[in-house]
């Protein structure tokens, strides 16, 4: 059985080797040393900070592990709320008209627009499930425990949610869009320029990045092929962010051109549809499968299970190995969302 919870220290290995499985492309898993254990160290924080009313600089950080074996299979993280300490930025694509009625010219050209929308909104990001346990609900659990968490505690987070989504890159990490902007304005690789942004050296783009709107009709063929495109490997994540309600609002990624998705917090379909049940622990025959969470935030658990459900009740019956994964007890709560 999968389980999520936050992470500790203890997983740094884990979280590491998850960082190098990653590849390229994958910001927010640098392999830094420093850096992941500063990003448990503020998961640690996070988790701990009491009395959260709004959302601020917190950051979380869960892990996916196997409760039978302990290996961990994956991470999955959210950020409160970015752009605060450190600028985010994105492209935005917007369409002008060149018009001339006297000569009969009617051209339609789109724009991208270099900016900070996305400030103090919240970030779902850090999704990596391991090759080995890509299977069955496993996927489901490590993206949508996360809307079952905001579901349970919308006071940490922002009113938008959003995710970057990785976009197209080769296997050595090249990628068509940055490309061009390298040959225009940079002169460093994509890899690097991708490395140094995961480890939040950013003041480089501030510097480089061109500050007036670009034509996109003036990119190469290839760069211009892959804008809103997303990586492969990705192609699962976005399908079911989709599912959940997530669009994208014509924001892309600056370096890769990967699309940005968002969706209210409150019309995310995993918060719509979840409830809570109280916990009865015994054996039973249910066929349904749920994603489950605790009520808890600093000892969050979540996880995919069996579950028997009244709905006049508004009571579930777990099994005690699921009860004991979830650390809840015979009248606890959790909250559900049926598979």
């Amino acid at each position: 059985m999968l389980v999520v919870r936050p992470i500790s220290m203890s997983d740094y290995e884990a979280l590491h080797t998850c960082a190098v499985e990653s590849g390229h492309g994958f910001t927010s898993l640098p392999v830094n040393e420093e850096l992941l254990t500063n990003r448990i160290t503020h998961s640690e924080y996070s988790f701990g900070k009491e009395s959260v009313t709004e959302p601020g600089d917190e950051g979380y950080l869960m892990v996916g592990f196997d409760s039978e074996t302990g290996e961990v299979a994956g991470c999955t993280g959210i950020e409160a709320s970015i752009g605060w300490d450190v600028p985010f930025y994105s492209y935005h694509i917007s369409t002008v008209v060149h018009s001339s009625p006297k000569l009969g010219v009617n051209n339609v050209v789109k724009l991208l627009t270099f900016g900070n929308n996305y400030t103090g909104c919240s970030e779902i990001c850090t999704l990596f499930l391991r090759p080995s346990f890509r299977q069955g609900l496993n996927g489901r659990l490590m993206s949508k425990c996360r809307f079952l968490m905001m579901a349970e505690h919308p006071e940490r987070f922002s009113k938008t949610i959003f995710a970057e989504m990785r976009g197209v890159s080769d296997d050595d990490g090249n990628s068509p869009f940055w490309k061009w902007l390298q040959e225009h304005f940079f002169s460093i690789e994509f890899t690097l320029a991708d490395y140094l942004t995961g480890i939040g050296k950013k003041g480089f783009i501030a510097d480089l990045m061109p500050k007036l709107p670009i034509y996109i009709n003036l990119l190469s063929k290839e760069a211009q092929a892959v804008i809103g495109k997303v990586h492969e490997n990705t192609k699962p994540a976005l399908r079911l962010l989709e599912k959940e309600g997530f669009t994208c609002r014509n924001y892309v990624d600056i370096f890769d051109a990967g699309p940005t998705v968002e969706c209210d917090l409150q019309h995310i379909e995993t918060v719509r549809h979840s409830f809570r049940a109280k916990v009865h622990v015994a054996e039973h025959s249910s066929s349904k499968d749920f994603l489950i969470a605790n009520t808890s935030f600093e000892n969050f658990r979540a996880t995919a299970a069996k579950a028997a459900y009244d709905q006049e009740e508004c009571s579930v019956i777990l099994a005690p190995n699921v009860a004991q994964a979830l650390q809840v007890q015979e009248g606890d709560y959790v909250r559900m969302h049926a598979q």
